[in-house]
């Protein structure tokens, strides 16, 4: 038996006509569209918890300095030395030493001032979680187009013979909030909530 180049020749169009390329095409890219959206959750996963942790450390920083420098003006203000008190020289000392607490903490707090972030910081916590719920979203409606056009070429003629018949293709489920509630993004708790 010989081959037969006028046998090979149609059959080669034909099967090129039903889609035979096209069909695993689709499904690569669709499958490829799948692992973006999980890339993209896991992507989330793996940010949200870090930021918070460091919005909240840069909070926990600046809270304490500006808490000892409350503290510090709170008990200079309760030390008096009155004109009479000025021959005393324990509270001329005490009234010294309760200023001199004031400004060591001011000075820490101008030392520190360039690194208090904290308004930065939620600023970038909150720019990086409207991305990530961006790519999220992109990934998505990329996955989506891309079922769509999978099950587009495995329900139309030609391709859908081939689709049938060699690949036994069936169609992909788009993506759909079937979560309660998934509509919803997830709440952001610095722990200081009620």
């Amino acid at each position: 038996m010989s081959f037969r180049p006028a046998i090979a020749i149609p059959l080669a169009v034909a099967l090129a006509g039903c889609g035979i390329n096209s069909i695993p095409t689709a499904e690569e890219t669709a499958k490829a569209r799948w692992a973006d959206v999980q890339n993209d959750y896991q992507r989330r996963a793996d940010l949200v918890p870090n930021l918070v942790a460091t919005v909240r450390a840069a909070g926990a920083q600046e809270k304490d300095i500006l808490t000892q420098v409350t503290q510090a003006r709170a008990s200079a203000t309760q030390v008096k030395v009155s004109g009479d008190d000025l021959t005393n020289p324990a509270k001329v000392a005490a009234y010294e030493r309760a200023q001199n607490a004031v400004s060591l903490n001011l000075q820490r707090l101008q030392e520190a001032y360039p690194e208090l972030q904290s308004q930065k910081n939620y600023g970038t916590l909150m720019s990086q979680l409207e991305g990530t719920e961006n790519r999220i979203a992109i990934a998505r409606r990329d996955y989506n187009g891309a079922v769509q056009n999978y099950n587009t070429t495995i329900r139309t003629f030609p391709a859908a013979v081939g689709a049938r018949i060699f690949y036994g293709a069936k169609p992909m489920t788009p993506f759909a909030a079937t979560t309660p509630g998934a509509e919803t993004a997830p709440t952001v708790n610095f722990g200081n909530a009620s």
